[in-house]
């Protein structure tokens, strides 16, 4: 069925629909990712948003269980060049397609994905509704749609209970422990931290210090999430009670939630970045990593006191600060994805230093 892209500037893109009947409403981006179109979906960093996979073929090698990042997709909708017919994987359990109209997400296809991630670049963020109602009325929901700035989504994306990860350590009980906080936490954080030897409890948003410190923990993760940082008062006051207490690592959201326990001040990217292909200078040693990336937002390095804060990773396309290490206290963080998946495992190590900070500490 022929279907459109409505964004509230009033640009229109018109195409195919497929997956569910509904419309998919929220802020559009674009992800550069050429495979991992399945972990993207369920990726909970991505709640409120609209996803424009810019790789030419979308759904070729089917979707398989192992492959989801958390319990459903997140996304709001999804729009592809062209969603393949065809599933050529011996891995795959099920046709893209058809798992998109079980979780019932609504998908353009068959649209100038290069013309939309342009408009996009010039434009910035835009929010848009897919749907197959009229244009105007669509383009009147679409500016309507609440925006993603002031908007805590880290309350609806997080675990409503704590539970222990599935994926255990081979050390077992001698296993440090990590208390790993869920603002949006991907699965394959729970397998990486299990992969170098942790194990790993994980805890709802707003969880307290106390609770915390209440379980001995060797270190604290605090997880990647979608949404401004800015209104999750919450959490900065529980990293401010933890900073010096216990060892700290934070990706992401968690990144951001750190700057601003240490003072420092968040703003909102033109139009994010989504992609597992950014290159990132490692300011202490001067290699380069290849990153994957999902934020819309990112922190004032020049809001951060030098005094405390050495900042560790760069953004090599704009500039965007990406990493930072507390020059007393064990914490660090990194605006980035080093779990990956998608993406490159040229940040693996920083799972390493996690466990050897742990160790040290103890």
């Amino acid at each position: 069925m022929e279907a459109v892209l409505v964004l509230e500037d009033g640009r229109v893109f018109r195409g195919m629909g497929y997956g569910a009947v509904v419309s998919g409403a929220g802020e559009v981006v674009f992800n550069t990712s050429m495979t991992g179109y399945q972990e993207i979906c369920t990726d909970p960093s991505y709640a409120g948003q609209v996803v424009c996979l810019t790789t030419a073929q979308v759904g070729n090698y089917g979707t398989a269980s192992a492959d989801d990042e958390s319990a459903r997709p997140f996304i709001e909708g999804l729009i592809v060049r062209e969603l393949s017919q065809i599933t050529s994987s011996w891995r795959s359990q099920e046709q893209y397609q058809n798992y998109l109209e079980r979780h019932r997400i609504p998908v353009l296809a068959d649209i100038d994905t290069r013309a939309l991630v342009r408009h996009l670049r010039e434009r910035g963020v835009q929010r848009g509704v897919i749907g197959t109602r009229p244009v105007d009325q669509l383009l009147a929901r679409a500016r309507t749609l609440p925006k993603m700035a002031g908007t805590d989504l880290a309350q609806v994306v997080t675990t409503p209970a704590a539970y222990d990860s599935p994926y255990e350590p081979a050390e077992g009980l001698a296993a440090p422990l990590v208390v790993a906080y869920d603002f949006g936490i991907k699965r394959n954080i729970l397998r990486q931290l299990a992969g170098h030897g942790c194990r790993v409890r994980v805890v709802p948003a707003k969880t307290t210090a106390e609770d915390v410190l209440g379980l001995k923990p060797d270190g604290v993760f605090l997880s990647n999430g979608p949404g401004d940082p800015e209104p999750c008062g919450y959490a900065v006051e529980t990293i401010r009670g933890l900073m010096g207490r216990v060892p700290i690592f934070g990706i992401c959201l968690g990144h951001q939630l750190i700057s601003l326990a240490l003072g420092g001040k968040t703003y909102k990217l033109k139009f994010g970045h989504h992609g597992g292909n950014h290159p990132v200078r490692h300011e202490t040693t001067g290699k380069i990593e290849i990153t994957a990336h999902n934020h819309n937002f990112a922190v004032d390095p020049d809001s951060l006191r030098s005094a405390e804060v050495d900042l560790t990773h760069f953004d090599l396309n704009d500039g965007t600060l990406e990493g930072l290490r507390h020059r007393t206290l064990p914490l660090y963080s990194v605006q980035y994805h080093p779990e990956a998946a998608p993406g490159p495992h040229d940040s693996d190590y920083l799972f390493a230093d996690f466990v050897k900070l742990m160790r040290d500490v103890r």
